[in-house]
């Protein structure tokens, strides 16, 4: 993993490139700004987001992200809640979250999404979860595997959203 393409998390001084998980790189045809359009529209993930199924946020800076997620893991319960907050938003390229170490719950973690644009319409996508702090590595041990294939499968889906997106405005 080339930690300089990710300069977002690369400097944070509790990163461990071992304790990070990055989907496959999504190569899309259709322009940034409907990607970007398609990440922001929270109410909609229900629509296409087989791992995120349903979120809300203000998106303002320390906003927080309430979300439903699917677990991946073969165990009750099918769905959980999460709260993370966000940390980084920068139209067309960047949408970050990250959830803080509490006492309670030691497991601090910062989700990236992140948009390239590639020409003018085309771009590509990838996100990533940095589990930070002592205890990032345990959490990658247990949940690395399951989270790399529910992002794996956001990237794909939102491919597929945006490319049909495009496909009807351009038709």
């Amino acid at each position: 993993m080339d930690v300089k393409k990710h300069p977002q998390i690369a400097e944070m001084a509790d990163f461990d490139p071992d304790a990070f998980v990055i989907s496959e790189t999504v190569e899309i045809n259709a322009p940034a700004s409907i990607v970007w359009a398609i990440l922001i529209d929270m109410p909609k993930y229900p629509e296409w987001n087989p791992f995120c199924v349903e979120c809300d946020s203000t998106l303002e800076m320390g906003a927080a992200v309430n979300m439903k997620l699917k677990s991946y893991v073969n165990c009750e319960p099918e769905f959980f809640q999460n709260c993370e907050f966000i940390c980084a938003f920068e139209p067309e390229k960047l949408l970050s979250w990250e959830l803080p170490a509490y006492d309670v719950w030691p497991y601090a973690a910062r989700r990236d999404q992140i948009i390239k644009a590639t020409g003018e319409n085309s771009c590509e996508y990838h996100s990533t979860d940095a589990f930070l702090g002592p205890n990032g590595i345990h959490v990658m041990r247990f949940a690395g595997p399951w989270v790399k294939k529910a992002f794996d499968d956001t990237a794909y889906a939102l491919k597929e959203r945006a490319e049909a997106i495009y496909s009807e405005n351009n038709n």
